[in-house]
């Protein structure tokens, strides 16, 4: 398999699971399910300004891709 085909077929998994989540958040949204900031993101209300910084949630979504890179590379040997 030369690169381009396997650059390719990466592109092609990945847009499927980009469609999969945005499928799953329009479904989540429709049953009245929302995105709340976990403990630790910092959320700062003022009049009419609000400035969010997702430190917890970013972890937690670098450790789950983290997991799942790993499980795929796994698969591949």
């Amino acid at each position: 398999m030369n690169g381009i085909e396997m650059i390719g077929k990466l592109l092609l998994v990945f847009g499927f699971f980009l469609i999969l989540f945005g499928g799953v958040l329009i479904f989540a949204s429709k049953l009245g399910l929302s995105w709340k900031p976990l403990p630790g993101d910092i959320v700062i209300k003022r009049d009419n300004f609000t400035f969010v910084a997702p430190i917890a949630t970013s972890l937690l979504v670098s450790l789950v891709l983290t997991i799942l890179f790993w499980l795929l590379s796994m698969l591949r040997r």
